[in-house]
């Protein structure tokens, strides 16, 4: 069996251009949109219109070059690095912690790095943790219908690393983590029963991280009613929708926005996609939510046709967390879910986050080449 699967590995196709392509164009679009949407914030800070897009592109460019080596660095060959990978991504999410070390933003503690260089160990997290569940998962396959033996230890896991997202604090992205790990796990075949409670089992602990900061207790009530407080907690939401629903069919038209006037709070960041739907309107909306569906179906497909367990568990987990965070970008601008500071893949301003987006696309397009045609 082992000697079919190398023999299966070793006729290396074409990687999924369709998957290639979609990113690429999601990436066209984001450059666009980042000039246009931080435009004037690049004036009033920097005195010049071309600091954050220069900025993007210098990261579109190192998460570009990331996505092209992975894409020809055979996934396989670094499995025996990825438990140096998940200690050290561990390591990270505690130095950033550290007072005098970790930086610190709008009063969350996220950042490691000097002045301007900076990134988000919680992006890195993403991508290791969900590397450690999936070749982990492959290789225990017989433990997976005991909770004690098969979940029991994947949940601690899941714990620490969520645990200390949380404490930055940094809500969306411990959910992100959690939903791209609840995938790998489904996937793998554990006991569905087991799932279920667990699912049941954290609705009180997410209550409860939800309620135990006054923010997010008011980002849920202004999702409920934002015009209850519209100059307070419910602004951004009806900034966004103002900005959504000027755009009508067709867009105002590129540069012509007037929400990224200081008045839509991250408008080149968390809340990208309202200044894409006031220029681009209806259809340009449309066109990203189309793309992603893309990402998703030629992601999945890749996990479903890839040769062996711990390439389907990986491609399918890195697909849903990309897909994920695009779905809770969207579904925060468009009032459909409460506020929370995840950045749409590709398109959104930023570093990290950018990069390891491009790194996920990159691992799957390379579990793409090996998949059954």
């Amino acid at each position: 069996m082992r000697k079919a699967r190398v023999e299966r590995r070793t006729r290396r196709g074409s990687p999924d251009y369709v998957l290639f392509f979609a990113v690429m164009t999601l990436m066209a679009i984001g450059i666009i949109m980042v000039f246009s949407a931080s435009m004037v914030r690049s004036v009033k800070f920097y005195g010049h219109p071309y600091y954050y897009l220069i900025t993007q592109l210098v990261w579109a460019g190192i998460g570009i070059s990331a996505m092209l080596f992975l894409m020809h660095f055979d996934v396989w060959r670094y499995r025996s690095w990825i438990p140096f990978m998940t200690g050290l991504g561990i390591i990270l999410l505690i130095v950033v912690l550290i007072p005098g070390v970790g930086q610190v933003r709008n009063d969350a503690r996220r950042w490691l790095g000097y002045r301007r260089f900076v990134f988000q160990p919680a992006e890195i997290a993403k991508v290791t943790t969900l590397l450690f569940l999936s070749d982990s998962l492959a290789r225990r396959r017989d433990k997976l219908g005991s909770f004690v033996k098969g979940l029991g230890p994947y949940l601690l896991f899941l714990g620490l690393t969520c645990g200390l997202v949380l404490l930055e604090p940094d809500l969306g992205t411990a959910v992100a983590i959690a939903g791209g790990a609840a995938v790998v796990i489904f996937v793998a075949g554990v006991n569905w029963l087991h799932l279920l409670a667990v699912a049941a089992a954290s609705v009180p602990a997410l209550v409860w991280a939800v309620f135990s900061e006054e923010y997010r207790r008011k980002r849920l009530l202004a999702f409920l009613d934002p015009w209850a407080d519209p100059e307070g907690a419910g602004w951004q939401i009806i900034q966004a929708l103002y900005a959504l629903g000027t755009g009508g069919p067709f867009g105002t038209g590129i540069g012509y926005a007037r929400q990224k006037w200081f008045y839509l709070p991250e408008p080149d960041t968390d809340f990208i996609f309202a200044v894409l739907g006031e220029e681009m309107g209806f259809f340009g909306t449309f066109l990203v939510l189309a793309l992603f569906m893309v990402v998703a179906w030629r992601g999945f497909r890749a996990a479903m046709a890839a040769p062996d367990r711990f390439s389907c568990f990986l491609a399918a987990g890195l697909t849903a967390l990309v897909v994920l965070q695009a779905a809770i970008n969207i579904g925060v601008v468009t009032g459909s879910l409460p506020i929370t500071g995840i950045p749409l893949p590709f398109i959104s301003r930023g570093g990290s986050a950018l990069v390891m987006n491009f790194v996920a696309i990159g691992i799957v397009l390379n579990i793409s080449r090996y998949a059954s045609r």
